[in-house]
């Protein structure tokens, strides 16, 4: 069990809302994709200490990539 604070979970739920906007699907979708392909855990909230001090716009940009090379079709 990952153990986060409530920073790193103010974060995913941020850049989730911003993945679901720009796929144009629902929050539950984009989350579902995260979690299933591993990118929630062991990116977003991995590497929070990294990732939160980048743009919101590159890091979807960025996720996106990463779902696109687990093989998820957006």
């Amino acid at each position: 069990m990952i153990v986060v604070s409530k920073k790193e979970i103010d974060f995913a739920v941020f850049l989730l809302h911003k993945l679901a906007r720009s796929w144009g699907k629902p929050v539950p979708d984009a989350y579902q994709i995260l979690a299933s392909t591993g990118i929630l855990d062991d990116y977003i909230l991995a590497h929070y200490d990294t990732l939160h001090t980048l743009g919101a716009e590159y890091l979807v940009d960025d996720i996106t990539a990463f779902v696109h090379e687990k093989g998820v079709i957006l």
